[in-house]
């Protein structure tokens, strides 16, 4: 498994949460147990109050599976997901 960062973005005239039909399709998307069930974790969620702007911190088995889980969210906006390590990780290894 590898560790993801992923940041979804879009317009405020846009915003998915306002979307009735939307709103419950992305609110599954981030449920820890439906991500399991694709073989991913997901870690934390948060939105920026007013920004716009998801991030989310998950494993997966590689960046493909995780952009296939979260296409939703690169239609309503963008979607950028990056590799990433935890903290401990980048100290051990010397860096980031």
């Amino acid at each position: 498994m590898a560790l993801f960062v992923a940041e979804h973005t879009h317009p405020a005239e846009h915003c998915p949460a306002r979307n009735p039909q939307m709103a419950p399709v992305l609110l599954q998307l981030v449920s820890p147990a439906n991500a399991a069930q694709h073989g991913l974790t997901i870690y934390g969620d948060a939105v920026t109050n007013g920004g716009h702007h998801l991030y989310l911190i998950l494993d997966g088995p590689n960046v493909e599976v995780v952009r296939q889980y979260l296409a939703a969210f690169g239609m309503a906006g963008t979607l950028n997901i990056r590799p990433a390590s935890h903290c401990e990780a980048v100290v051990t290894r010397g860096g980031c």
